[in-house]
């Protein structure tokens, strides 16, 4: 699936990085164009793999180069006031080439939780292709600005894609990490399941081809109808010289029984461990409206037959009848690995008490403007924008 993607704000300009970088490695690629949009001029500075002229600075007029705080109605005020420059970016993206646009940010900052929807927006009203959000939530830790915004950015989000995927980051900090080595690795486990998930079917020439290619469509569909979803992921280590074993020379070698329940168990089991491991957005999946299962591996690894019965195990415990499947060979991987995507969840705790924290907030809404502020003021007397959580 080719890709135009826009990091909003710091953690979504180092996402995107990640995604490029993750290109260059595998070859898969699946970014047919990158720009990323800050208020902050040393976040934009620090991106390595985005090239310059697709680094857009915004709010030069008010906040001087310097982040907006955490305060994150300003990052919506300015992202709709220097909407124009950001256009200006996105006219390079030859939008022919592409099936989606994908905006990714953190909802818990400043800059890219308020104008991640604001450009979402836009581009929807322009585009005829799908506008999908990749929305990245803060630890709980991170402090009760960081969750307030995430809750008002996550409601307003969702109503401005055409489906928005989640990442929590309380899920996978481990405890005593540090911030910025924690969120590191977070970004690679990112990075790390949507590019399987979004390399499916992009068959380099003289690659091989699967046998039954998951292409750009089947993840449109899949992702239709709007709502939140979800990534599981589970990968397994092979043994590259397992097909000669002792019990395949007794059924006389090659595609013998044995090697093929093997494969077949070894891909259900994975399915298994994807869907019932741990999400991207830990959730209940009974109640999924639709999933798309995508194996990846060597060619001899992957077979129909283990797909099928993946696919048929993900409609019941999902419930839903829109479950497609595939595979998606990599001859020289390492690894056995599956993608779920999940979307249209509903039973998403998470989900729930960012909803409950943005009740209770209206409680000490003057509070928290006021800790805003002097972020923001903080910010500007010392020249650089380190309030905003580090991805």
């Amino acid at each position: 699936m080719k890709l135009a993607m826009i990091g909003f704000g710091q953690a979504g300009g180092k996402v995107l990085d990640k995604f490029l970088e993750y290109d260059k490695r595998s070859g898969s690629e699946i970014v047919r164009a990158a720009v990323a949009v800050n208020s902050a001029k040393a976040d934009l500075m620090g991106l390595e793999h985005i090239p310059e002229q697709n680094r857009v600075l915004i709010g030069q007029a008010r906040v001087k180069g310097h982040g907006v705080g955490a305060d994150n109605e300003l990052g919506a005020e300015i992202a709709e006031e220097d909407i124009d420059e950001i256009q200006s970016a996105i006219d390079s993206i030859p939008v022919h080439e592409v099936d989606a646009f994908l905006v990714l940010t953190g909802l818990g900052g400043g800059t890219g939780s308020g104008g991640a929807p604001v450009l979402s927006k836009h581009l929807q009203r322009i585009y005829t292709e799908p506008v999908y959000g990749l929305g990245i939530l803060p630890s709980q830790d991170e402090g009760g600005i960081y969750t307030l915004n995430a809750a008002r950015s996550f409601q307003t989000f969702v109503r401005e894609v055409d489906n928005l995927m989640v990442f929590d980051n309380d899920a996978w900090r481990k405890t005593g990490q540090s911030v910025e080595s924690g969120y590191d690795e977070i970004n690679e486990e990112i990075v790390r399941r949507f590019g399987i998930l979004f390399g499916a079917g992009e068959i380099e020439p003289g690659g091989e081809v699967g046998e039954s290619v998951v292409d750009s469509s089947e993840i449109i569909n899949t992702l239709s109808g709007g709502g939140v979803s979800t990534v599981g992921y589970a990968a397994e280590e092979i043994e590259q010289d397992s097909s000669g074993g002792l019990l395949s020379r007794f059924k006389g070698g090659g595609e013998d029984e044995l090697d093929v329940a093997n494969t077949t168990n070894r891909i259900t089991s994975l399915v298994r461990k994807a869907a019932l491991g741990r999400l991207t957005l830990p959730c209940e999946i009974d109640g999924t409206e639709r999933a798309l299962l995508v194996m990846s591996g060597p060619p001899k690894y992957l077979n129909r037959k283990g797909i099928e019965r993946g696919r048929k195990w993900l409609e019941d415990q999902t419930g839903s009848m829109e479950v497609r499947g595939g595979d998606y060979p990599v001859s020289e991987s390492g690894f056995v690995a599956g993608v779920i995507l999940l979307s249209g969840v509903t039973d998403v705790p998470r989900i729930k008490e960012l909803q409950q924290v943005a009740i209770e907030a209206q409680d000490n809404i003057e509070e928290i403007r006021n800790e805003s502020e002097e972020n923001l003021h903080g910010l500007v007397e010392d020249d650089e924008d380190e309030l905003e959580p580090l991805f």
